[in-house]
């Protein structure tokens, strides 16, 4: 990842382009630039079950939009050369392009057959509620409006290792597919028992057919898109050994700078350092237990404690693999996930992904350019962008904290040889007050002032450069040397 780097995660669930989000994204590519982002990450990119299907869905992994099916030729987002054409001109404006991969799962078979299941108990998959018996399900995939092209794999049952609707009777529930060699894998959350099945007809990574079409599928995408890297979707319900290879692999064949990073649920940082410890630490994660802490702190207000917002977070124990984010679109209203961190604590939130040293920020396309649901939900542009531009310009250097108390906390960045100016950032959860902070000799005797605009008094620097920075209530001021606009 770039110094300072940043990225964008250009998509949210309910946003309906027409079909015209890689025109869009392309479009973009500029303002993204200016605004100091190094990195977009796309929606799946493959059809789905219909073409309203966010891409979690996935029917053809190898169809980007090519071929008359499910309903539409294109894919919610465009066709496959919009697609090709999108991440080309992204990759020449000097931003990289991660693809989400969606390998835990297929949906909207093509075919119906029948196979040999038991029933289990949703809330733990290891015990078996039934004897088993023969059902039907959609589990077939051939793939009529594509055929052979790029891939002449054809999926059936033996192909995965569970299914949740049995189409002979209508039934649905969690049935484990049986044969010889099958069970649940191996290497996946233990929540439910065992977290392998989450959705639609699990895949069976332990098949040597089905690993060998999804490394197949991984070279050919990359090399067809040119995409710089790969989030992989889902990963606790995953074998992590599975994981662990197609990400050694993928850096084996297009380099070491290809970047791979995965999205494991959890709000308990631990399970995270564990399955880095298994997959030989090869990806990088979401920290999801500091996007709870925001969404806790958000909710409690003045009765959460700031300081303790980072103890036990990725961030804080492994620094350099956390993708740190404060929304995404799985914690957006109307998710099974959902977790929305409140609109008066988006800020601070940003504020602490985005300036402070550790971490690779994200910045979720529903919190900048809003939501589009039932019930929309405005973004956060013009704050978002004043700390994007305070992160390319003075978020540099030695990182020096002033925890002041459960509901006012500070830190300051005193810069580097490129980049001297600093910044001093304080923020209140509760009825606001001042820090003092040290920027240094070197700052003796400047003016700074709140590029938040929260503020209009500027805080002047005595000859040991410290100063008292105030906050408003319930906010936060980032102060450092005049603002300066960003050149386009």
């Amino acid at each position: 990842m770039r110094k300072n780097g940043t990225l964008f995660q250009y998509f949210e669930w309910y946003m309906d382009l027409q079909n015209d989000l890689w025109r869009r994204l392309k479009d973009d590519a500029q303002h993204l630039k200016q605004l100091g982002i190094t990195g977009v990450w796309i929606p799946p990119a493959c059809k789905a079950t219909s073409p309203g299907d966010t891409g979690y869905g996935v029917y053809d992994l190898y169809d980007l939009g090519e071929f008359d099916q499910k309903g539409s030729i294109k894919t919610k987002y465009g066709s496959r050369e919009e697609l090709i054409e999108c991440i080309a001109h992204l990759k020449e404006t000097g931003i990289d392009v991660y693809a989400d991969a969606v390998l835990n799962h297929k949906a909207a078979g093509d075919e119906k057959e029948p196979f040999w299941v038991v029933a289990v108990d949703p809330t733990d998959r290891n015990r078996v509620i039934s004897e088993p018996f023969e059902m039907e399900g959609w589990t077939r995939f051939t793939f009529p409006g594509r055929g052979a092209k790029y891939s002449d794999f054809q999926w059936n049952h033996t192909h995965f290792t569970g299914t949740d609707f049995n189409a002979a009777t209508g039934e649905r529930g969690i049935f484990r597919i049986e044969g010889e060699g099958k069970g649940w894998a191996m290497g996946v959350d233990a929540d439910q028992g065992n977290f392998d099945y989450l959705m639609f007809n699990d895949l069976d990574v332990r098949h040597p057919e089905v690993v060998r079409d999804l490394y197949q599928w991984a070279h050919w995408f990359v090399e067809t898109t040119g995409v710089s890297g790969m989030r992989f979707d889902a990963v606790k319900h995953i074998n992590d050994q599975f994981i662990r290879d197609l990400a050694k692999d993928l850096k084996e064949h297009f380099g070491d700078d290809f970047y791979t990073f995965g999205e494991y649920w959890t709000a308990d940082a631990s399970v995270l350092e564990h399955y880095l410890t298994q997959v030989d630490y090869t990806l990088d994660l979401f920290d999801v237990a500091l996007h709870f802490h925001f969404y806790e702190a958000s909710r409690a207000k003045e009765q959460y404690d700031l300081r303790t917002i980072f103890d036990g977070t990725l961030v804080q124990s492994h620094p350099e693999l956390a993708v740190t984010f404060v929304d995404n679109h799985d914690s957006q209203p109307g998710q099974s996930l959902e977790s929305f961190v409140a609109p008066w604590f988006k800020p601070l939130a940003y504020a602490l992904i985005l300036l402070r040293a550790d971490g690779y920020p994200t910045i979720f396309y529903g919190d900048y350019y809003g939501i589009s649901s039932e019930e929309p939900i405005e973004g956060h542009a013009e704050v978002i962008d004043r700390l994007l531009h305070a992160r390319s310009q003075r978020a540099y250097g030695e990182q020096v904290e002033y925890p002041m108390d459960a509901t006012r906390i500070g830190f300051a960045r005193l810069g580097d040889a490129e980049h001297p100016d600093g910044l001093a950032v304080v923020m209140s959860s509760g009825e606001g007050g001042s820090i003092e902070m040290a920027m240094g000799e070197l700052h003796a005797h400047e003016r700074f002032v709140d590029w938040m605009g929260h503020w209009d008094e500027p805080v002047v620097l005595d000859e040991r450069g410290v100063g008292c920075f105030p906050c408003p209530k319930e906010s936060l001021c980032v102060w450092s040397k005049e603002y300066q606009e960003v050149e386009a």
